[in-house]
């Protein structure tokens, strides 16, 4: 779940943080996708920003060619180590590989039925960043292809500590020990990736979870790929 601008941070690279990340079960708006899917292995799925592999594990089990990046060297050993025991060493090797969200280069365009990005795009520490990894998102997607998403809202406060916007840089934010974090609200997400040709599949709705000192506030979408169009 690392970013470019973080990618060797320490918060992403601790054991005890891959193991946390490791240790949290499957999103269930993931899980509910998957049982209405048929054919499992001619769905070709990228599982971006994928942490400690809870996501990435169960699309293996059941079945899906499913695909792993995620910025984090060792979050992708762990999602590695964790796919090697379900599809052999070789296969974890294929499929789970270091790489940042804005760089997806070694994958042609058109090719992914689904991309799960949970908990990631606002890893990004600028607009530069937001926008190439919503491009490349686009690019890999199939036309009609989803994009299943989730990203902190600016309400977010985890520590209790307060969030600064960063004075002349429009979403970004100061406060997060990861660093700097995009941030945006759902009618804003709708905008932003209505300008990459997708389009909301259900309506986008916000999560407000009370934490022990502070709050997370989540912002959660599913998107397709319009047809026959291209990435602007």
């Amino acid at each position: 779940m690392a970013t470019a601008a973080n990618q060797n941070d320490s918060v992403w690279e601790k054991p005890d943080s891959v193991e946390r990340f490791a240790a949290r079960d499957p999103d269930l708006r993931l899980l509910e996708l998957m049982d209405g899917l048929t054919d499992a292995s001619r769905w070709r799925i990228l599982d971006l920003g994928c942490a400690g592999g809870r996501n990435t594990v169960v699309l293996a089990k059941r079945g899906f060619d499913v695909h792993a990046r995620d910025a984090s060297r060792a979050m992708i050993a762990r999602t590695r180590q964790r796919v090697a025991e379900i599809l052999g060493e070789k296969e974890a090797s294929r499929r789970v590989r270091r790489g940042r969200m804005d760089e997806l280069g070694d994958f042609t365009a058109d090719v992914f039925n689904l991309v799960v990005a949970l908990g990631l795009y606002h890893c990004a520490s600028s607009r530069e960043e937001w926008d190439g990894a919503l491009s490349e998102t686009v690019r890999v997607l199939k036309p009609g292809g989803r994009l299943l998403v989730s990203v902190f809202h600016p309400e977010t406060d985890l520590h209790g500590k307060g969030t600064q916007p960063v004075p002349g840089e429009e979403h970004v934010y100061s406060g997060f020990s990861s660093g700097r974090t995009f941030l945006v609200d759902a009618p804003t997400l709708d905008s932003e990736v209505a300008r990459f040709d997708l389009e909301p599949v259900v309506p986008t709705n916000t999560v407000r979870v009370p934490l022990e000192k502070g709050r997370r506030v989540v912002v959660n979408a599913l998107y397709t790929k319009k047809r026959g169009q291209s990435p602007s």
